[in-house]
């Protein structure tokens, strides 16, 4: 980038005699350092994100307080390094497929089991290069599996973070401790402040009925921290990301969270609003979904915006035109049960394939103005 508003390109005419060129180009050269009066560069770029359900990444080594056990090398699965090294490099390659040429700006993840994997991901897999930085929870999830955020320093600079717990409001003995939810503030390069949710909502274990009330619980909290966004930010600009184990047509998005298509006529936006990026592909396309259930695509996976976000003249810029689901072909493998495609998994039931993910990535490219 070139640091002068304009550039001015001097030819000195043959009849000039030196006494009158070296003022003249004096002059000239003096006016092309100055700035034009209220005007300022602008440069924009792409700004990609990503939400992936990693479907349990965990390492071989016991976590003390955590059930872990099925994914040691002596446990049910056969869990050793060798297949733990190869998991990281598919997740890796997940997310550099995602971003092409420029790794995505952030990555929500969903299963991991705590911060040697993250590092392990970051520092010893393909995305070494890429230079993440990372974020993440510590619940008090049975299983030991938390969200995370990885972000490239560049684009996000880090303000502050926390760890948001979904209390056992119901009084319920039965309760199951769940994920926390995380938020992380950062700072864009445009200098507007950026806050992003990472979740992932209570399991359908059970049944879908029967778990509702733990995902509605969550899907509150989550609402209740977007709300005091809403009124404490001068200017919101809110991102919410993750696995909720529920469909764009179920209560905890349609009603609590209340995450809705963005409108046709733009003229309608709500900029206190949230909107869903994905829910119109996903209820006007045949077989589209991030997750496939007893041979029936849906989508789990979501990405939800603040109005605010879909302002066209905004510093950050989203649009469910450039938001989806990753289809690409190592990503998933022959449904020989009910035909078609599905998510080429790590495991399917207890059998090990080498595969990805149980769960299709989600993306969304912003513009970004600065």
């Amino acid at each position: 980038m070139g640091n002068p508003a304009y550039k001015i390109r001097l030819q000195m005419p043959d009849v000039m005699n030196k006494k009158i060129a070296m003022p003249y180009f004096l002059v000239l050269l003096f006016f092309s350092f100055l700035p034009l009066h209220g005007q300022t560069e602008k440069d924009t770029l792409s700004f990609r994100i990503v939400s992936y359900n990693v479907e349990n990444l965990f390492d071989c080594r016991h976590d003390t307080l955590k059930n872990d056990y099925e994914f040691l090398p002596d446990g049910i699965r056969h869990w050793n390094y060798s297949k733990y090294k190869k998991k990281l490099d598919a997740i890796a390659r997940v997310i550099t497929a995602v971003g092409g040429w420029t790794p995505p700006a952030l990555v929500a993840l969903c299963e991991v089991e705590n911060d040697c994997v993250l590092r392990d991901l970051t520092q010893r897999s393909a995305l070494r290069e890429a230079g993440y930085r990372y974020v993440m929870t510590n619940s008090p999830d049975q299983r030991g599996i938390d969200v995370a955020l990885l972000y490239q320093r560049d684009m996000f600079k880090l303000l502050a973070c926390q760890s948001i717990p979904i209390p056992n409001a119901s009084g319920k003995k039965k309760f199951r401790p769940t994920r926390d939810i995380l938020h992380v503030s950062g700072l864009l390069l445009n200098k507007d402040t950026l806050d992003i949710f990472v979740t992932h909502l209570p399991s359908r274990s059970g049944g879908a009925k029967e778990s509702e009330p733990y995902r509605l619980l969550a899907a509150r909290r989550l609402r209740g921290a977007a709300d005091s966004i809403y009124l404490h930010r001068h200017h919101p600009q809110i991102l919410i990301m993750g696995d909720f184990n529920d469909y764009p047509d179920n209560k905890s998005i349609r009603e609590v969270i209340a995450a809705q298509a963005p409108p046709l006529d733009k003229n309608l936006l709500q900029p206190q609003s949230l909107y869903h990026l994905l829910t119109r592909k996903a209820t006007e396309r045949k077989h589209s979904g991030s997750y496939k259930y007893q041979g029936e695509w849906g989508l789990l996976d979501h990405i939800i915006v603040s109005g605010t976000l879909l302002q066209a003249s905004a510093g950050l810029y989203a649009d469910e035109d450039k938001a989806g689901i990753l289809y690409l072909p190592f990503l998933l493998t022959e449904d020989k049960k009910y035909g078609g495609k599905q998510p080429f998994r790590t495991f399917y039931g207890m059998k090990y394939q080498a595969g990805y993910s149980d769960h299709l990535p989600v993306w969304a490219e912003f513009r970004l103005i600065y």
